[in-house]
């Protein structure tokens, strides 16, 4: 705000006819008032600074995770990833397990829903992450209220079918079914209507993606990371993270793991960070 007042002082100076000195600025509530927001929002990213330190510390992350550049002005062109395609493939929603950018950001997405750890709530508001989930109504109908203090965090809440069946075992009415269906449950219970869809195990058929569209759906995110307590796994050969990769994980305790959902972002920021990378908004770049 000071630079400014300067320039447009110089600016008034440069304007001005004849050979009188310009008159001087005189210090007023505008000044100060500019002075006092400039040195706020100064004072403002340093205790977010500082707020990141103390809940990375808090949640046993030795580094706080990087922040997210601002997202894109333009969005990236999302296209289907070589090998993913199906016949006609131009006309229904593009499947990608990246997206295309040159910021060093990758996105965190969650499936399905079975496990509400409240601890992974606010580790995730604390830690002020951004990710993506996708839900199945056969395991999220027994506790909306967790995913509607999800979505009130932030959260997109998007399609993952009712049911989690195989999807290219079914016929169409049958896809249609599961993925409509669960648009309208969750345009029923979170009052909004997803347009992003991801099929269970990440299988699918051209009816899959014809019934998507026919519910609303735009894009199919799928994979290029996989997230556990204990190990990452990865899709491309040299087993490392890419800018715009997608990562998955699951919503999962010790049943099925060997550790919590806390656990298992513990690991995943502690790799991603050391490598460079920062968590971004899947939904800011489509």
């Amino acid at each position: 705000m000071a630079v400014a007042a300067l320039l447009v002082a110089a600016l008034g100076t440069a304007c001005s006819s004849g050979s009188e000195a310009p008159e001087k600025p005189k210090a007023g509530k505008g000044t100060e008032a500019g002075a006092a927001g400039a040195l706020s929002a100064a004072e403002k990213a340093k205790a977010a600074q500082q707020a990141r330190v103390v809940a990375a510390k808090k949640w046993g992350l030795l580094k706080p995770p990087l922040t997210a550049p601002a997202a894109p002005k333009e969005k990236p062109e999302i296209t289907t990833r070589d090998g993913f395609e199906v016949e006609d493939q131009e006309e229904y929603p593009p499947v990608f397990t990246t997206v295309p950018t040159e910021d060093k950001v990758v996105f965190l997405t969650i499936d399905d829903g079975a496990e509400k750890d409240p601890e992974f709530l606010k580790m995730m508001q604390e830690l002020k992450i951004p990710y993506t989930a996708f839900l199945s109504d056969y395991v999220v109908n027994d506790n909306y209220p967790y995913f509607k203090q999800m979505q009130a965090a932030g959260v997109t809440l998007n399609n993952h079918t009712l049911n989690h069946r195989y999807m290219p075992a079914l016929s169409y009415e049958k896809q249609r079914q599961e993925i409509c269906g669960q648009q309208d449950t969750i345009q029923k219970q979170f009052g909004k209507r997803p347009t992003l869809f991801r099929p269970p195990y990440g299988n699918y058929n051209q009816d899959t993606l014809r019934a998507a569209k026919s519910c609303g759906i735009k894009a199919v995110p799928l994979w290029n990371a996989e997230a556990f307590t204990n190990r990452m796994d990865y899709r491309e050969w040299d087993r490392d993270l890419h800018p715009g990769d997608i990562i998955l994980t699951h919503f999962r305790g010790r049943e099925d793991w060997k550790g919590t959902m806390t656990d298992m972002i513990r690991h995943v920021m502690k790799t991603v960070t050391d490598k460079g990378y920062s968590v971004a908004r899947l939904e800011d770049y489509l």
